[in-house]
């Protein structure tokens, strides 16, 4: 006997209904733009068992990586011009140092841990048992720790109002619970903190060009496709403002990164 799929609802609306994109759907794993809102999802995403163990990231990176090289002359170029006006050369980690204003920060999908730099005290979220035992031995080093779990459920177990920054770098396309998660990164935050956020630009020309086999698609464990205003919408339900820190480049630039603040 076949079952019938089980579809969400849309992350960033709740609605229902979406229409499936044929041409970005792969095997069983359905793509769709939201009736409602028209943001792009995966209707179908496997639960948080499957991502911790059969798709978790150590696992498949090298295989997901192989499959999605789809790039055009867009790429080079957009990798070019961030070279060149790379926030008159300053590195992400100073970023954070300046942004986070040296205090402590949570890493939501925060791989081996390893992302924080000194003198921020780091603490994370990790659901691969393997990298979080890592992570978690890393950061008690330094006077944090590391929670093991799905992001939008152990970010609500932080003390509330604690912190000074939130990370989600290449996270938030892997999150089935959205809002949950944003909403309880506004609550962890202290009311100067701030969120970054970067994930995979759905509005890019190079997906417009390239296609089905755009770099930023994986399946099945990409499951939101953002643009700059789905982003902005979502943050603003979190009651977040977004700053594009990668304005400069955006049209070409396959990835949207995101400085979010408390809105006043």
């Amino acid at each position: 006997m076949l079952r019938t799929p089980t579809y969400r609802p849309c992350p960033a609306c709740d609605a229902p209904q979406a229409t499936q994109i044929v041409d970005y759907s792969r095997d069983e794993w359905v793509v769709a733009e939201c009736d409602g809102c028209a943001f792009v999802y995966l209707r179908n995403p496997p639960s948080y068992e499957a991502l911790e163990e059969d798709f978790a990231w150590e696992k498949t990176y090298v295989e997901k990586k192989e499959a999605s090289k789809g790039s055009t002359w867009f790429s080079p170029l957009g990798r070019k011009i961030k070279a060149a006006t790379k926030m008159q050369g300053r590195d992400r980690n100073a970023k954070y140092i300046d942004w986070f204003q040296g205090g402590s920060v949570i890493d939501v999908g925060c791989g081996w841990g390893n992302r924080i730099p000194e003198p921020l005290t780091p603490y994370g979220i990790e659901l691969s048992n393997m990298m979080h035992e890592t992570a978690d031995a890393h950061m008690k080093a330094r006077g944090g720790y590391c929670i093991h779990g799905p992001g939008a459920d152990a970010i609500w177990d932080f003390p509330e109002g604690a912190f000074d920054g939130v990370i989600m770098n290449s996270y938030l396309e892997h999150e089935t619970e959205v809002m949950k998660v944003l909403n309880g990164a506004a609550r962890a935050l202290k009311a100067t903190g701030a969120l970054f956020v970067r994930v995979p630009n759905f509005a890019s020309l190079n997906r417009r060009v390239i296609g089905k086999t755009w770099c930023g698609f994986r399946y099945p464990d990409h499951v939101n496709y953002f643009t700059p205003d789905s982003l902005r919408k979502v943050a603003a339900q979190a009651g977040f403002t977004v700053q594009i820190t990668n304005a400069l480049t955006l049209p070409i630039d396959d990835n949207i990164n995101a400085l979010l603040r408390r809105a006043a």
